[in-house]
């Protein structure tokens, strides 16, 4: 007689189960990765059958190449400006959306439908809306006396960008108000009883109850910040693979960089070494916030460790 409902199930049902996301895992993850980082040592240009082994030689030129470190930066100056801003904003969003308000389905419907808009549309429609001689920005600010701002390039592009990234706020809107309906309502109240203030309770109570889901939310704001290009390409005044040199040097982002190194200069070795040492640094980056969120985020369960 079985000891438990599991063990009447063969061994082998589990490896039929497991299989697909398995071969999934080694053919669509592994051996791509394996096979960029064979490319990396490499002179390969895409196409051309005359290639050879050069070893860690776009590893020693990517590390002294300055515009791809520019690039870097900018990247993280700007994940660090757009990553708190997105979490602020999708979390006040919430906070304003989770109480009784008359037509409050309306309303989250209405700021969660930018999220859900084609990168590529919403890059167009901005594109529209930023352009100095027929935007409605600059007609905006024309009827406040404010002269016409030329947002696609420098140094304002950068700030363009920003807008862009925001206006999907609607996505964390809905994770937060989830989380914010979680909280259980017997505790805010039992705060207020003994005279704290609004914001105390939300200091106090409100936050560490859903900072497990602020951490998920920094988390993957951060992995994904780090490798925006669609956006940047898109916004430039002219889009295409023969004018990405026209790309605003303050959006020039990372990935921006290894797009032209692949599809523009066609250095399919050099374009691999950087994408790895990248992996890298997304790597070390999401390594510190985990390490980080030991201090900030609270559990409603003790973890073993601390047993």
């Amino acid at each position: 007689m079985a000891r438990n409902g599991w063990s009447r199930y063969p061994r082998r049902h589990f490896y039929l189960f497991v299989g697909p996301w398995v071969a999934g895992f080694l053919f669509l993850t592994a051996a791509p990765l394996l096979y960029a980082f064979a490319v990396s040592l490499t002179n390969f240009d895409g196409s051309s059958p005359r290639w050879r082994w050069i070893g860690f030689r776009n590893y020693v030129e990517l590390f002294g190449d300055q515009a791809a470190q520019a690039a870097l930066v900018r990247t993280i100056g700007y994940t660090a400006m757009v990553v708190p801003l997105s979490v602020a904003g999708s979390l006040g969003l919430a906070m304003l959306l989770n109480r009784r308000l008359k037509a409050v389905g309306f309303w989250r419907t209405v700021f969660f439908l930018p999220s859900i808009v084609p990168m590529v549309a919403t890059a167009i429609m901005w594109k529209l809306i930023l352009n100095r001689d027929s935007g409605i920005m600059n007609a905006v600010l024309d009827v406040a006396g404010i002269p016409p701002i030329s947002w696609l390039v420098d140094p304002v592009a950068f700030y363009a960008l920003v807008i862009l990234t925001l206006w999907g706020l609607g996505g964390g809107m809905v994770i937060m108000l989830a989380a914010l309906q979680g909280v259980p309502a017997e505790l805010e109240e039992a705060a207020r009883v003994d005279g704290a203030s609004r914001w105390s309770v939300f200091r106090h109570v409100t936050l560490p109850m859903i900072s497990p889901v602020v951490y998920f939310q920094v988390i993957t704001g951060v992995i994904t910040t780090l490798q925006i290009v669609i956006q940047p390409l898109l916004l430039a005044e002219t889009s295409s693979i023969s004018t990405v040199g026209q790309v605003p040097q303050s959006t020039r982002l990372y990935m921006v960089q290894v797009y032209q190194e692949f599809f523009l200069h066609n250095r399919f070795g050099y374009g691999s070494a950087m994408l790895w040492v990248f992996f890298l640094v997304i790597l070390a980056f999401t390594l510190l916030v985990q390490r980080s969120s030991r201090l900030w985020v609270h559990y409603e369960v003790d973890s073993d460790a601390d047993r």
